[in-house]
Parts: structure tokens; sequence; C-alpha cells
């Protein structure tokens, strides 16, 4: 009987290996992801060791990178779901002169020293702190979009973002709950009608869309959707059509319309803003239509700007009780008749508060008595009118012309107001002032 050979153990382990080589090779598919991961040890917890077969014989694949934060590196839930949207906003920016996005690193958030720009606050019955507000002004950042920037961040109250290269259009805010004040100046957002979803902003206090590039009518409803709001700049866009009606529904404070393509009349309703509007620019538009008389009702007015525009008749007797006016500016209308004295007495410190008077490039054909004196220092300028005896007027023959065309506006001299009486305390402070350099809200919007 013929035995087997007798093979040594050394060479049996080499052939075994060998074979079992054979036996992979042969019945070899194409591996799943699945079939890749083989977890070794207790029943699939998380206790586990994963080991990744490859093929090839390459390197095996690297594990994610131990630098990327993860939550529980955060301060708390909400700052990192705020960290993972500046992020992903932070890839977008293709321009950033000043460097602000390279601060935005680590798990700090509420840094002094990193993420410029954003501040944190605990919202109203939280305990949790988180990002409540943003602030750009001046960062000449460049992004083609603030989409899921602005309204990823829930628990936001402001977002101000003067004089940067932001593109798109508006984000829908609507769902922001602490949000109140919005500042898009200057900025290229894409040419477009009003964006209704800031109309969304339940509690407004400030709106700020001025030199951007959108255009139609003025929505009814920013005169009525705001319940608390402050002030509405509008100014430098190309705006048109009429202004809404409703107007004096708002409690504006500070409203600039100064620069766009508004046409028809100043709305009646302007009335109803007596008490709360203080400074209001119609500067520069189209608007036309008798000069009126609800513009004097406006008693805690401290700036009336309608220059340039195409309105028209006389000045009606109710200015005389715009006793807090400071700049009133009609200059470059179609405006004539006589400047009132009424008007002028105004800029008596006993009176009123009046410190610049401009009627300028209109037709008044003469002056009352206390005019005269404030020419003189300069507070009233009525050059290019038509008013004999004084210099720099428009010519006989531009003003004869301008006498035989049909005029309808009427002739108001009702004064709804007493007799305006400055108290010795408000003659104190209009003296102050008059020291003072005067900023007023609505002239510093006209600057980008």
């Amino acid at each position: 009987m013929a035995y087997p050979p007798i093979i040594e153990p050394g060479r049996r382990l080499a052939l075994l290996c060998l074979l079992v080589s054979c036996v992979a090779l042969a019945g070899a598919t194409r591996p799943s992801r699945r079939d890749l991961d083989i977890n070794i040890g207790g029943g699939g917890g998380g206790g586990g060791i994963s080991i990744g077969i490859g093929g090839g014989g390459g390197s095996p694949p690297s594990s994610p990178s131990s630098s990327e934060p993860r939550p529980c590196d955060f301060e708390n839930e909400r700052l990192y779901r705020a960290y993972l949207v500046i992020q992903k906003f932070k890839r977008t920016v293709t321009c950033d002169p000043q460097r602000i996005t390279s601060t935005w690193t680590g798990t700090d958030l509420c840094s002094k020293t990193s993420y410029q720009g954003f501040f944190c606050e605990h919202p109203p019955g939280i305990t949790d702190r988180t990002i409540a507000s943003v602030d750009f002004n001046g960062y000449r950042l460049q992004s083609s979009s603030i989409r899921g920037f602005v309204d990823g961040l829930p628990d936001l109250a402001l977002f101000h973002a003067n004089s940067n290269d932001f593109g798109g259009a508006v984000p829908g805010l609507g769902s922001l709950q602490y949000f109140y004040e919005l500042d898009l100046s200057n900025n290229k957002l894409a040419p477009a009608p009003f964006p209704t979803d800031v109309l969304q902003i339940a509690n407004a206090t400030f709106v700020d869309i001025r030199f951007n590039s959108f255009y139609g009518e003025l929505p009814a409803g920013l005169f009525c959707s705001f319940k608390r709001v402050e002030a509405i700049f509008v100014n430098n866009n190309q705006f048109s059509g009429c202004l809404p009606s409703n107007i004096g529904d708002s409690p504006v404070n500070y409203l600039s319309l100064a620069n766009n393509r508004f046409t028809g009349e100043i709305p009646k309703s302007i009335a109803r803003n007596a008490n709360t509007l203080l400074e209001v620019l119609f500067l520069n538009n189209e608007l036309s239509g008798c000069l009126p008389y609800e513009l004097g009702l406006l008693a805690k007015a401290t700036v009336i700007d309608a220059g340039t525009n195409r309105l028209t008749g006389p000045i009606p007797a109710s200015f005389a009780c715009l006793g807090k006016v400071e700049q009133l500016n009609l200059a470059n209308n179609l405006l004539y008749g006589e400047v009132p004295d009424a008007l002028c007495r105004l800029a008596y410190p006993w009176t009123g508060r009046l410190k610049n008077l401009t009627l300028s490039g209109n037709y008044f054909t003469s002056l009352g008595s206390c005019c005269w004196d404030f020419i003189k220092d300069g507070r009233l300028n009525v050059d290019r009118n038509c008013i004999p005896g004084l210099p720099n007027q428009r010519s006989h023959e531009e003003c004869a012309k301008f006498a035989h065309q049909p005029k309808s506006c009427p002739v108001n001299t009702y004064l709804p107001c007493k007799k305006y009486q400055q108290s010795s305390g408000e003659q104190a402070k209009a003296a102050t002032t008059v020291e003072e350099e005067f900023k007023y809200r609505t002239y510093s919007a006209l600057h980008p």
C-alpha cells in the first residue's frame, strides 16, 4: 500500500494560504460599502471596532478629520447650528478686503476676538446664548446671495449690512420671531419690485433698503404692517407711481422717500401722522398737485423736505403751525403767491425753531414783512423767484409766462392752531441746538 507523501508543516501552511487566496479570487465580486464594514465587538453597539477592507492594497480610508468641531464642542446646540450656517455662508463670500471672514473660526462664536460682526445674547425666556445680531456695516463683503444665511439664524433680531456687495433677493424673514431691524442699504440686490417678504417682519422698528435697485410702486402694506416702526428708508431706488393713500396709518417717526420717481399728490392722510412723524423727505421725485394743507398739521416734525418736485399753489396758512420745524425745504417747485409772514416768524426763537427755510426756484411774488430779516442772515433763501427788488430772480418774461398760466389751487387761510409760543425751556434748548452741528436721521440717510 502506498502512503501519501509526508508534507512538512511549513510547506503545508504555505499551500493552505495559496489555496485560500485562489478560492477568494475565484469567487470575488465588486464589494458593496456594506460588505466592507466588519464590526467586531458587542453586538453592534457603540463600543465595536470598525475595520475597512479596501481593494488593491492601497492605504485604508482616513477617518473624519479630528479638527471638525462636534456639537459637544460648543456652548450649546443653538450655537452649533449657527456655526454650520455661518460656515456655509463663509464659503459663498468671494471678496473680503478686510479679511473679516478669517475671524470666523473656532467654536467660540460669542468671543470678542473672533467671529467679527456677530453678537450673542439670550433670547427672551431662554437660558442659552445664541447669535442675536449681525452687523456687517461697511465690511464690503461680496456674496451672490444672503438667502439661507439671514433666515438660517432663527434667533436673529438685527441684521445690518450697509455698504456690502450682497446680491440676489431679500430672504424671507417672517419665521424669525425676534427679528425687528433690517438694514440692506447700499448693496447690489437684484433689481426687483419692493420685497414683500419684508412685510412679514411683524415686530419691525427699522426698515432700510435705500441705495439699491428696487422699482415699481410701494405696497400699501408698508404703512400698515408695522405697528412699532420708527424708521422707513427707501430713498435712492427706482420706485415710481403714486404714494399709497394710507401713508398716515403708519406710526413711523423717520420717513425717507427721496430720490425716486414717485408721481401724483402727497396723500392727505399724512395728517394722521401729526403725533408721530418727526422727519419726512419727499425730496427729488415727480410729485405734483397742490402743496397740501395737511403738511402744516405735522406738529412734531423737525424736518419737512419736498424740494425738487412739481408741487404748486400758495403756501397754506397751516404751515404757520409747524412750531417745531427746523428744516423746511420747498425749493424747485411751482409754488407762487406770497411767502407768509406767519411762516417766517417761526424763525424767531420765542415763536419757533426754524433754522432753514429754502424756497428758491419757485414763482413767489412777494414776502411777508418779517421775512426780509431772515434773507439777510441766510435762513431764508428765495433765489430764482419773481420777487421785485431782490437779486438773483427769474427774468420778467419767465415770470409773466407763469403768471398767465391757469391756477387751480385754493388759497387756504384757515389757521388750525393757536399762535405758537415756545416756553422758556424750549427757547433754551433751541439756543443750544443752534451752536451744534445739525444732524438729522433722514438727511444722513441720503448718503450711502
